[in-house]
């Protein structure tokens, strides 16, 4: 078992690391929210993410992708969480590639990867139906008609919903779930933003009687739960590296503060109550990495106990995510809660990353059930 990324990863990870820092800083995240945004990323960042093969990091060679893994893909991730990058990478390519790459039959995935992989399509997956994450509650239903289905439902959360060129639709026919592909445009679809504290794009879907050809159910899995939730677990494991990345950054930009603010005419540093904070937020983080790294091992050997250990590293991730935000916030004191820093932005991504896919408790939850308990 390997806890670290290998020199192709590291390579990667230093490639990311660069582009993220140059093209897209925090403040570029702040530009986009400034302007309102309804897509919430920018063009040509993501044009140029593309053009670097990030749109082909999961897909094998056969459909337009390189196969070079969920490990070397969240190596990247983790360095775009330093700064914040905003792109559909993770609603596009990891969760709606994957769910496609696992449900669909031989003809979809030709017809459809090689678009996602080249960025031609910009696809999200439209799943959840409440407040919280719950893949088992689905009530969209899909009735089957004599071109088709008939799709009708509502869809909440749908990240990076606004301005997708394709909805990859969980629903029901009858008892039996499936994954339909419908166009945005389609009669009886209705998409409206949903403005959440991080300034991402997130869309609720609403569906009436909306008109699906036979074509377009994915029907390449016999168990489309189980592809689905393979989907999910990449979506999970990639936004959890994520995370890490950017409390990583917080905690960095943090220490630099506690050496350069100067009370009582010295650095705060000095305090040892502080150094105290510092400190647990640095074991912490150091935990998550192990967490995080493990899970990333057990997808790369295929371990029988990868899903119980994504969940294990979103949960942890979640939890300390929200220490080192806490905690940088209050160190930097009442200059932490205003729009001047970037602190904030932080703050704000990781509350919302804290319950996209499944927050701490549903995931300490689905691990201790997948780990027999």
């Amino acid at each position: 078992m390997s806890l670290a990324f290998n020199e192709e990863q590291r390579a990667l990870k230093d490639t990311a690391r660069d582009f993220a820092q140059a093209q897209a800083p925090v403040e570029a995240l702040r530009a986009l929210r400034d302007a309102g945004s309804a897509t919430a990323f920018d063009d040509a960042t993501w044009q140029q993410l593309l053009e670097l093969g990030w749109g082909g990091m999961l897909l094998p060679e056969s459909y337009g992708g390189f196969d070079f893994g969920l490990k070397g893909l969240c190596a990247g991730m983790e360095e775009f969480g330093r700064t914040l990058v905003c792109s559909p990478l993770l609603s596009s390519v990891v969760l709606s590639g994957s769910a496609i790459l696992a449900a669909g039959n031989e003809q979809q995935k030709l017809q459809w990867l090689p678009q996602i992989a080249a960025g031609e399509l910009r696809f999200a997956l439209a799943l959840d139906e409440g407040v919280h994450h719950n893949p088992a509650n689905i009530q969209t239903s899909a009735i089957r008609t004599a071109d088709g289905f008939e799709l009708s439902g509502c869809k909440q959360m749908v990240i990076d919903g606004i301005g997708a060129d394709k909805l990859l639709v969980a629903a029901l026919e009858a008892s039996e779930l499936g994954l339909y592909i419908v166009d945005p445009s389609a009669t009886g679809v209705t998409l409206s933003r949903r403005q959440l504290a991080d300034s991402r794009n997130y869309a609720q879907i609403t569906l009436d009687k909306v008109a699906v050809a036979e074509q377009h159910k994915l029907s390449g899995s016999e168990d489309v739960a189980a592809a689905l939730e393979l989907a999910l677990d990449n979506g999970r494991l990639a936004l959890a590296a994520e995370q890490f990345g950017g409390i990583q950054a917080m905690f960095e930009r943090t220490v630099e503060y506690l050496k350069e603010r100067k009370q009582f005419g010295v650095h705060i540093g000095s305090f040892q109550a502080l150094q105290h904070r510092a400190a647990k937020m640095y074991i912490e983080i150091q935990q998550s990495k192990t967490v995080l790294m493990d899970a990333l091992s057990a997808v790369e050997a295929d371990r029988p106990d990868r899903a119980a250990r994504i969940s294990a590293a979103k949960a942890k991730i979640g939890e300390i995510a929200e220490l080192v935000t806490n905690e940088a916030t209050q160190l930097h004191g009442g200059i932490g809660v205003t729009d001047e820093l970037e602190v904030g932005f932080f703050l704000k991504r990781a509350r919302v990353a804290q319950v996209l896919l499944g927050n701490s408790q549903y995931h300490y939850d689905r691990f201790a059930r997948l780990s027999g308990y």
